[in-house]
């Protein structure tokens, strides 16, 4: 019998977060950018999903890096569309060249591994800037799709 209940048992704020992040940035992740700009240090590492917030910036479509990964892909809002491994988080040192194109010279990167798309995107209303605890409902959802995310001993 395949109970999602006993399939996800561990509490998913104990090993997953969710990250809101603004198109066309998100859509840019699940393309091969791999580091995320934010304005404050994170100390959470492990596995977040990719929840696509409700705002699209339009300027940063005519830059060239943007406009090559997101060529022929949906921009979905208010949705998880992935998930990824965070696996550090620092900040620019100003005398050391950018660690990745994507990185701004001003914030602190969340540098991404690991990253998996959805085949289905799944509505999701909620987001916040920081790192936020998804509850057992999206998470199932989300294992439905990815199921290797699940925590050793859950499934």
């Amino acid at each position: 019998m395949n109970d999602t209940t006993t399939a996800t048992a561990a509490d998913p704020g104990t090993w997953i977060r969710g990250i809101t992040i603004r198109q066309p940035w998100t859509t840019c992740i699940l393309a091969g950018k791999n580091i995320e700009n934010r304005p404050a240090s994170w100390s959470w590492r492990g596995l977040v999903l990719l929840h696509a917030g409700q705002a699209t910036e339009r300027a940063p479509m005519r830059d060239p890096l943007v406009a090559t990964a997101i060529r022929g892909r949906a921009l979905h809002t208010r949705a998880v569309i992935g998930g990824a491994r965070l696996t550090d988080c620092h900040q620019h040192a100003a005398d050391t060249p950018p660690c990745s194109p994507w990185a701004q010279a001003d914030a602190f990167h969340l540098v991404l591994a690991d990253v998996q798309e959805l085949e289905l995107s799944i509505p999701w209303l909620r987001g916040q800037l920081g790192p936020w605890r998804p509850p057992q409902d999206l998470v199932d959802q989300v294992l439905l799709q990815l199921p290797h995310l699940a925590p050793e001993g859950t499934s």
